[in-house]
């Protein structure tokens, strides 16, 4: 086997888990070929040429280390992470999630990975991944083509790996500009937090009656109908907001329109739904409607959103769309170090082995990396222990007997014993806290213990 200096790493993507994994294995010595061909052409749901576009919501989500998007976050910063590094290089204000100017932080990840000296950047579209290892002389690929895989190379994968079709639908959220909003009907507060320390969240109150007039409106609105040959299948903690219309005239009010730790507002009153908006860059030129994704047409989006108080004369920068997503079944697949059981120097990595959410796919990306990286060496695949949120990624998606994609969380993570005082208490908090205390302590044992 090749030591790291001589290795070789084929990499097929340069979204969030290919600039990941690719970063990590050139910090390490390991000459990466990175291929990408949006360069050549975007999908339907890339807007710029760069590497690691945040194509949905531009955050990714909490960095409180009591909250399972925080331990991710802190056991990918104790392994070096990339993404993690740049994210925070360009953060916008966002209470206690990270939220990035999306276009600063991809051309730092683009102008890092095509800069590194153990990199070469080819501009392709892949479709066969065992005869372009061959080309460039690689010992090993990473295939991290995302939610979103071409079709030449999503046939390659029906046809030699999963030979079952592998997608989910997931939908973007619109974008507004900051100066076409009526400010005086919205005001700024984050969620839980005294209203005098005002808040990085632009909020925009609804009585009931606004509240239900608009929920019947996204009921009736005209949608983007799918395809002839197409499935809606999405997922559940990422609906469009239309479809938890239909689902119920309250459904959006227990979701992402939910006005808890929002009241009273500036002006005393308790909105009955709230809906959040978010900065998209540091400037706060734009915002982000949290939980907005749509299948709404653009035309009904625009009629639609301007029912929302302060968005009368609302100008959109870009719209909501619908796409759809590929994904691996890993459990039936893949081992569990991620490499493809009938191709030993084939891993996956990132969301196409079935992970939701940005931080949990740069965080596959990690994984994998350090699982070759480890080969290289002539070391063995070693298991992150299921304590741990990379443990309990992995492990999720290994174990699940029908593919669903899924975010970290703690119900992933082995639950705790409370004593009879603790029961007494907040229940949920202290589980939390406990789960969180046990899964820094377990990682910081099993990670100190291998570097």
């Amino acid at each position: 086997m090749n030591n790291s200096t001589n290795a070789r790493v084929l990499v097929i993507g340069a979204g969030l888990a290919g600039s990941e994994a690719a970063m990590y294995l050139a910090r390490n010595g390991v000459r990466v070929v990175l291929v990408e061909g949006k360069t050549l052409k975007l999908n339907p749901a890339q807007k710029i040429p760069n590497f690691a576009e945040l194509v949905c919501t531009n955050s990714l989500k909490s960095l409180d280390p009591n909250s399972a998007h925080g331990l991710l976050k802190a056991e990918m910063k104790s392994m070096g992470s990339f993404i993690i590094e740049s994210a925070q290089k360009h953060a916008v204000p966002a209470g206690d999630a990270l939220a990035v100017d999306r276009e600063l932080f991809s051309a730092e990840v683009t102008r890092s990975l095509s800069s590194h000296p153990n990199i070469q950047v080819v501009e392709l579209e892949a479709n066969d991944p065992m005869k372009l290892k061959a080309q460039f002389n690689c010992d090993f690929v990473i295939v991290a083509t995302g939610p979103l895989t071409t079709k030449s190379l999503e046939d390659w994968i029906l046809k030699e790996i999963s030979g079952d079709d592998f997608y989910f639908y997931d939908a973007i959220a619109p974008v507004v500009d900051a100066d076409s909003l009526d400010l005086s009907k919205m005001y700024f507060k984050d969620r839980h937090k005294d209203i005098e320390a005002g808040g990085d969240y632009l909020n925009s109150p609804m009585t009931k009656e606004e509240y239900y007039a608009f929920v019947e409106e996204l009921s009736n609105a005209e949608k983007v109908a799918p395809k002839d040959f197409e499935d809606w299948k999405f997922f559940e903690s990422c609906l469009p907001i239309d479809l938890m219309a239909e689902r119920g005239k309250d459904t959006a009010r227990f979701s992402c329109m939910k006005p808890i730790g929002l009241e009273p507002d500036i002006n005393g009153k308790w909105p009955y739904a709230v809906v959040q908006l978010r900065k998209e860059n540091l400037l706060g030129s734009a915002y982000n409607l949290v939980g907005f994704q749509t299948r709404l047409t653009y035309k009904e989006q625009v009629r639609v959103f301007r029912m929302i108080p302060g968005f009368a004369e609302a100008s959109f920068i870009h719209l909501g769309s619908c796409h759809r997503n590929s994904f691996l079944n890993a459990r039936k697949l893949l081992d569990n170090d991620l490499k493809t059981k009938k191709f030993p120097e084939l891993y996956f990595a990132g969301q196409i082995t079935g992970v939701e959410g940005y931080t949990e796919s740069a965080s596959i990306g990690l994984y994998v990396a350090f699982q070759i990286l480890r080969r290289i060496k002539g070391l063995e695949a070693i298991s992150f222990p299921v304590e741990t949120a990379i443990g309990a990624l992995v492990n999720y998606i290994m174990t699940i007997e029908k593919p669903c994609p899924s975010n970290i969380n703690f119900g992933l993570l082995p639950s705790v014993e409370l004593t009879k005082e603790q029961r007494k208490q907040d229940r949920k908090k202290v589980k939390k806290e406990l789960v969180s205390k046990r899964a820094q302590d377990v990682f910081q044992s099993f990670y100190s213990a291998l570097v």
